[in-house]
């Protein structure tokens, strides 16, 4: 237990904090997930719009890397792109 009254509010914050991560991180992986299973090109890629910009708010809020953000949004978009693919 924290022994100076402004570590106790530290705590408090910390731990809203950490319930509103967990909340943003697991939308995150949830509409990522769902555009790499989407079957359908043109639903693929309105979802893609939706996981882009969630990865930017991630970004941009702490939640993860710049970089991760964009690598992830290249590989979705390459995945959305390879679905769109004529099949030969």
């Amino acid at each position: 237990m924290p022994n100076h009254k402004s570590n106790f509010k530290r705590m408090r914050t910390n731990e809203k904090a950490r319930l509103r991560n967990r909340t943003l991180r697991s939308r995150l992986r949830t509409t990522v997930k769902e555009v790499r299973e989407e079957e359908t090109p043109d639903a693929a890629a309105k979802k893609l719009l939706d996981a882009q910009q969630l990865l930017d708010k991630a970004a941009s809020a702490g939640l993860i890397h710049k970089r991760n953000a964009d690598r992830n949004k290249s590989r979705l978009a390459k995945a959305v792109k390879k679905l769109a693919a004529p099949k030969a």
